[in-house]
């Protein structure tokens, strides 16, 4: 077996776009997605407000799908693509991270997963690969549900370099969670790192290609994924190997990648990538993977709400409260992660993300409408000029809060349990006719 291969490269705005090219070759990725077939554009959204390193920026895409487009490969067949989680409105998200123009500049089809495609039943896809899991057949006694048209597609993950209260670091392997599974996620979290261990077993059964890119320009630590503390980090990495790109990333951020993340151990051991950063080819900038950032980690400073997640999923609550998110009482904890992240916490924090938007980061992001490149423009490197900042950013707490009751009201019309109910109601309407 070839070894695992990790490109890392430094950059800027004025070199993003040419530097993406350049480290996805320089990962090859072109040996290992093939042409003649679909290429999921995995878009992560952590949070559906901006808010620095938790979501895929537009200039990590942009500068992705130039890259494809420059290779050779049909735009037609590249296609954006967004899952659904009971607390996070991929629309709204979509939107506030514009993610949304670049898709549209470049006329590719946007996919949203839980918007008219077709599920099919796990066992259906995988087989027999579903007698090897770790834990979702606990968890799932009936089985689960994945996207039918990821069967025999390519798929580019579209991380980016963050901590996560959870998982300790969250990447490439973190970012199959919400495509992958259906309805439920949350079951999963008392075992998520054997969970994203099955899931990377399911990818790499179904789809005929996988890729990651990171983005690592600015960068997430603390209570992650989302009320983090950010950072201007200027890196890039990308691999075909999911379990190596994320230890290299996390040794980055200064982390011990098997004995701190126990989900990059456990693929590591079962040869589903590389975990070890000692067996890891590094290819681009030695000096920028060999950086030690040192994170404190998601646990140092946690919030309210992470505190109590751990309490719940892990610690004396577990067994006097769990129980509850199995059944028709679980959209309390919907209600109340709305309301302390998106009506409390990010209104009331916006100096961290002011902070960031006066950097050269910032300012592109703010000014992306303006400074956005031709389609066809596929040989400017980046952005020598990322614009002005307005000399006072407005503070929009009060828009953020309203936001926030929209969101809240979303989550309840979508939560699965209800959806579920309103589900098999219709259907008997329609056996009854």
């Amino acid at each position: 077996m070839s070894k695992a291969k990790v490109a890392v490269l430094r950059t800027g705005p004025a070199t993003i776009l040419g530097d993406i090219h350049r480290l996805m070759n320089l990962a090859g990725y072109q040996s290992v997605l093939p042409r003649d077939r679909d290429t999921a554009l995995k878009i992560n959204i952590s949070w559906h407000f901006f808010y620095p390193a938790s979501s895929t920026t537009p200039w990590q895409l942009d500068g992705v799908i130039r890259a494809l487009k420059r290779d050779g490969y049909d735009p037609a067949r590249i296609h954006g693509c967004h899952n659904r989680t009971v607390v996070i409105d991929a629309h709204l998200g979509e939107r506030e991270n514009k993610q949304l123009p670049v898709i549209e500049a470049h006329g590719l089809k946007n996919v949203h997963l839980y918007e008219g495609e077709e599920w099919m039943h796990i066992r259906d896809a995988v087989g027999d690969l579903a007698d090897t899991f770790l834990c979702l057949n606990q968890v799932y006694p009936d089985g689960f549900m994945i996207p039918k048209r990821f069967l025999g597609e390519n798929i580019i993950h579209l991380p980016t370099v963050k901590t996560h209260v959870f998982t300790t670091t969250t990447g490439a392997m973190k970012n199959a969670f919400g495509g992958l599974l259906n309805e439920r996620r949350h079951w999963t979290h008392p075992v998520i790192h054997e969970t994203l261990v099955d899931l990377l077993m399911i990818q790499k059964k179904i789809h005929s290609g996988m890729f990651a890119v990171m983005d690592g320009t600015l960068a997430g630590d603390g209570p992650g994924p989302r009320c983090m503390v950010p950072h201007v980090k200027n890196v890039l990495l990308a691999s075909a190997d999911q379990v190596a790109i994320d230890a290299v990333a996390a040794k980055i951020m200064g982390f011990d990648p098997l004995a701190d993340l126990k989900y990059v151990r456990l693929a590591h051991e079962r040869g589903l990538g590389c975990g070890d950063p000692r067996e890891i080819e590094i290819v681009g900038d030695a000096e920028a993977a060999a950086e030690n950032w040192r994170f404190d980690g998601p646990f140092r400073k946690m919030t309210f709400a992470s505190r109590m997640q751990h309490l719940i999923y892990w610690g004396p609550l577990k067994k006097p409260v769990e129980w509850s998110l199995k059944t028709i009482l679980a959209p309390w904890a919907y209600i109340a992660s709305v309301l302390y992240h998106d009506s409390f916490w990010y209104p009331t924090h916006q100096k961290l993300v002011h902070k960031i938007l006066h950097s050269e980061w910032g300012r592109l992001f703010r000014n992306w409408e303006k400074l956005a490149l031709p389609p066809d423009d596929l040989q400017t490197a980046g952005w020598a000029d990322v614009g002005e900042l307005p000399a006072e950013l407005k503070k929009e707490s009060l828009r953020y809060f309203k936001e926030s009751l929209r969101v809240l009201g979303l989550c309840l019309r979508e939560a699965p349990e209800y959806a579920a109910r309103k589900r098999r109601k219709a259907a008997r309407q329609v056996v009854s006719k």
